[in-house]
């Protein structure tokens, strides 16, 4: 029985005595609690990076004597005469533990079994690759794994055929380092803009507009479970659920805008959907947009300075995170660290990640390039007529720039660095961009129509990763960008002739966000940044497909 005491609990302005037991009311101690989590459960990754304690130790994660237990997956097994060896992981780090085995506890190992071993740590003898080895004392098979069917075999397995198996790619160890990867990248800009003031929101998935006025949208309706009488199952089609069509959300800038005139500044991290049929290494119908929306801000450097600077923390709280590190080991050739299709010059991952923080040799922290698209035009048709570049789609005013002269711009322009391309032609951009400021054109090209205070940042070897915009806040013209945009309807209804909006016009879906122009609408601007293809650049893996945790694409959804 437990000693009690009695306290006193004060719910809505009441009181009421509850009888607690006393180790209930024992103050809470980290370095105990701490310490009692961790010989229950120690990740491989804690046990790989912490010395061996010699003797006693203030705070040692494992000290010598230390009886420490160990989960994970069984990678290899090696049998000889007198000992064997299991090479386990657990997803926390890329490397292996070696545990050291009888060959009564290896009998029924085998690649893919989950196992719980519990032992002690030792040094490995001198000239082996790993420092240390557990010596195993007591071993559970948790869940076997039959090695005649299991798809995981050591050996290098191809992104396609990974692809195949969404549900266990995840297994191998560099995918879970993308997992980590993912987690640690979320943790950090999470705390970048908390320190920053700009406000966590989580805004809808389901819309009742197309953000972009595309058209690429999927569209939510609902199938009765249960067929209706006297109607063949074939001919029973799905219904709107709500009373008007609504659709998966292309992005979520729209509803930022509303949410960021409550707080001032707002992000979010969501998943996005686009039904376009874009069959390409970087394009996913189903993905994560990192998005932000600031009131208040009154020029496009504002945007730019924001994700330049974002960006460029991430990179920062990354390297110091260790990740930076595991990718680039994970480079070197040979079957077993070949992962996943990702690059395999060290060289090239490393000069990604500088070229981020954008340090010179002289360890001076560089702005990243910022030209016109007139500047980038002019460029491209320079370096064609030079003959230092051939492309396959054509350069003109109207038609904008593809991937292939994206990448050529990195190169040449940013010698290797992000580059930021402004102002592009309004024709080609969303409605709810504002006009480019009136600009003297004393450097480079005037441009040859309107242009909008927009952006894209281009990274090398993949182009667009992110883009943004100050936003039209003034009705009248941004009613008239809609008009232009086709996104203004006819009806029979009329208003005052004091209205901005015609007596025979219909907003449809958007009359709320043309709204948010109506009463206290203030400068802002935004962005949007792709986060799985930024995944894709920092790890190095060409295909965005394989960064995604479960890839949807044009035919392909898995499980």
């Amino acid at each position: 029985m437990f000693a009690a005491n009695r306290v006193t609990i004060r719910l809505c302005g009441q009181q009421t005595g509850l009888r607690l037991p006393r180790a209930a009311l024992t103050p809470f101690n980290p370095a105990i609690q701490t310490r009692s989590f961790l010989r229950i459960y120690l990740s491989i990754a804690a046990v790989l990076q912490s010395p061996l304690a010699s003797g006693p130790s203030k705070d040692p994660t494992v000290a010598a004597d230390d009886t420490i237990t160990i989960n994970g997956f069984v990678r290899s097994v090696r049998r000889h005469k007198h000992i064997c060896f299991a090479a386990v992981g657990d997803g926390s780090t890329i490397e292996p533990l070696q545990v050291v085995l009888t060959h009564e506890q290896a009998e029924n190992l085998s690649i893919g079994a989950s196992i719980s071993i519990s032992g002690k740590l030792h040094q490995s003898p001198k000239g082996k690759k790993q420092q240390h080895e557990l010596l195993a004392k007591n071993l559970r098979v948790l869940g076997e794994a039959d090695p005649t069917t299991y798809p995981l075999q050591k050996k290098y397995q191809t992104p396609d055929y990974l692809r195949t198996i969404p549900h266990l790619r995840s297994r191998t160890p560099f995918n879970s380092l993308l997992l980590r990867l993912r987690s640690r990248s979320i943790e950090a800009l999470t705390r970048y803009f908390a320190k920053n003031d700009i406000w966590q929101t989580h805004p809808p998935i389901i819309t009742s507009s197309d953000c972009e006025g595309a058209g690429e949208v999927f569209t939510v309706a609902a199938r009765h479970a249960t067929p209706k009488a006297n109607v063949p199952q074939s001919e029973i089609q799905d219904e709107p659920f709500f009373r008007t069509p609504k659709y998966l959300t292309v992005s979520s800038q729209l509803h930022l805008e509303a949410l960021a005139q409550s707080v001032g500044r707002v992000w979010t991290l969501s998943p996005t959907f686009r039904a376009e049929g874009s069959d390409t290494s970087r394009h996913l119908s189903e993905f994560y947009m990192l998005e932000a929306e600031l009131s208040f801000a009154n020029e496009l450097a504002d945007i730019m300075n924001l994700v330049e600077d974002l960006l460029k923390y991430l990179c920062g709280a990354l390297s110091s995170a260790h990740i930076k590190q595991e990718l680039i080991s994970v480079m070197p050739t040979g079957d077993a660290k070949r992962e996943e299709g990702a690059t395999k010059n060290k060289t090239t991952l490393k000069s990604r990640w500088d070229s981020l923080l954008r340090i010179s040799d002289r360890g001076v922290e560089r702005m990243w390039p910022r030209i016109t698209y007139s500047q980038a035009l002019q460029h491209l048709q320079e370096a064609v007529e030079s003959k230092r570049a051939t492309f396959e789609h054509p350069l003109g005013w109207s038609l904008g720039l593809q991937s292939e002269h994206e990448k050529f711009i990195t190169q040449d322009i940013g010698k290797g660095a992000p580059v930021f391309v402004t102002d592009y032609p309004r024709e080609i951009k969303a409605f709810y961009m504002a006009p480019s400021p009136t600009l003297t054109y004393t450097h480079g090209p005037a441009p040859q129509g309107p242009t909008v205070a927009c952006f894209d940042l281009l990274m090398p070897g993949i182009g667009e990763v992110a883009g943004g915009s100050m936003r039209e806040n003034r009705l009248p013209e941004l009613l008239e960008s809609m008009r232009r945009h086709g996104l203004v309807k006819v009806r029979q209804s009329s208003l005052t002739d004091e209205d901005p909006i015609a007596p025979n016009e219909d907003l449809g879906s958007l009359k709320w966000y043309a709204e948010l122009r109506r009463w206290g609408s203030v400068p802002h601007g935004g962005f949007g940044l792709g986060f799985d293809r930024l995944l894709s650049y920092l790890s190095g893996v060409p295909n965005v497909r394989d960064v995604a945790t479960f890839p949807r694409w044009p035919g392909r959804c898995d499980c």
